[in-house]
């Protein structure tokens, strides 16, 4: 069974643009799907597959996944970053959809079946006030959802409009614009925020948080231990990839549970956090780390130290990278919480398959592969813009970049 051809399908359903790769051997009617969602670089990811992972792989054996996957990130002679993982995921992720078909099982299967009928999930309240977002909160809870993850106004905190003002010239520098934020109100008002929710919703709520690494280090450790009382399940992406040093100290003063990993690419990064036990959750993007082989070898190390897995899993991952996922879920010992994204009517449509979510939890179908497809005839109705992958650049009130 031969690799015949490699076919990148770049579309744009609900605003984001998505990367999924078609893998057709020279089977008739054996095709897989895989994900190389990288939404901020997808052009770059889209040419990368086409240019030079495509040649690579037609021809080779389809199902020789291992070996596909190393030598396709050795071939480049430098290896790991976000558009390379991408690019031999999406090719990586497609075999296994095929090697699944072939056999007739579900991916899950593959790797040894399952280690629980469904798997948690975790949806956002986002909110312009501690009330908005606890009533939103609640009503994720009358829908059976225990784990939610409040946010107070987005990444930015609610007072980004009021301090763009004093960044003079370089509000405009990015750009593509700004997006202002003052530490000192995610200092203050996070907080108040979980105080409110954490009063208004049953005892046995799971909450999270989310810091997207805006913060510098020492005010991460206090705001981490602000939160210590409200018994978060976990605080993610307190610090960003250039700060890992200080994840000793920031575990040396509190017990909030710590997620981490969101930006990783290389397996180097994770390591030290696991085997130092300085992280609780990994939080990879499947595509981006490497695919599927490197996600379960990922796993496995985090099973030994007793971390678990959260998968990134917003809207900028495909559907198929969301299917994908999900078998990673109910298959790994290790598996904490499922991050999800609701998808909308254009997506459901455009791949179906996508797997459903009931009081809390979801679970895949027992279909052969993935059990997700993409509608190709579909797919032009949704082209890419370009300038969908342009995002505000991240500044303090004087203008200064911060990275996400």
């Amino acid at each position: 069974m031969r690799i015949a051809d490699v076919v990148t399908c770049a579309v744009q359903p609900a605003g984001i643009p998505l990367i999924v790769a078609k893998v057709v051997t020279d089977q008739p009617g054996l095709h897989g799907w895989g994900c190389g969602t990288f939404t901020q670089r997808f052009r770059a990811v889209q040419a990368a597959i086409e240019r030079h992972v495509k040649p690579f792989a037609i021809g080779r054996d389809a199902a020789a996944i291992t070996d596909f996957r190393h030598s396709a990130m050795h071939d480049g002679y430098w290896r790991n970053g976000p558009v390379l993982n991408n690019a031999v995921s999406a090719v990586e992720m497609a075999l296994w959809d095929i090697k699944g078909k072939a056999a007739g099982l579900p991916c899950y299967q593959l790797w040894g079946g399952r280690s629980r009928g469904t798997a948690a999930v975790y949806v956002h309240a986002d909110g312009r006030d501690p009330q908005e977002v606890l009533d939103r909160a609640l009503g994720f809870w009358e829908q059976g959802f225990r784990h939610i993850r409040c946010q107070l106004g987005g990444y930015e905190g609610i007072g980004a409009g009021r301090i763009g003002a004093a960044a003079g010239s370089l509000a405009d520098a990015g750009g593509t614009g700004s997006a202002f934020f003052d530490p000192g109100e995610k200092l203050r008002r996070v907080p108040e925020l979980f105080a409110a929710v954490r009063a208004g919703l049953p005892p046995e709520a799971e909450l999270l948080y989310d810091i997207h690494e805006r913060l510098a280090p020492i005010d991460a450790v206090r705001l981490a231990k602000a939160l210590e009382p409200y018994r978060l399940y976990f605080l993610e992406d307190p610090l960003a990839p250039e700060d890992l040093g200080y994840f000793r100290m920031l575990r040396s003063q509190c017990a909030v549970p710590l997620a981490m990993g969101e930006l990783f690419v290389h397996p180097l990064e994770v390591e030290p956090l696991v085997s130092k036990r300085l992280i609780d959750f990994v939080r990879v993007h499947v595509s981006t780390y490497g695919g599927i082989t490197a996600a379960l070898r990922l796993a496995h190390l985090c099973g030994a130290f007793g971390v678990r897995t959260a998968w990134h899993g917003p809207g900028d991952v495909s559907p198929i990278g969301m299917a994908a996922n999900v078998h990673l879920d109910v298959h790994v010992e290790n598996f904490g919480i499922q991050e999800w994204a609701f998808r909308a009517p254009a997506e459901e449509d455009l791949f179906p398959g996508i797997p459903e979510v009931s009081a809390g939890a979801v679970n895949v179908s027992e279909r052969p592969g993935w059990g997700i497809e993409m509608d190709e005839r579909l797919a032009a109705r949704f082209p890419c813009d370009d300038r969908a992958s342009l995002r505000p650049v991240p500044r303090l009130a004087d203008g200064t970049s911060r990275p996400y």
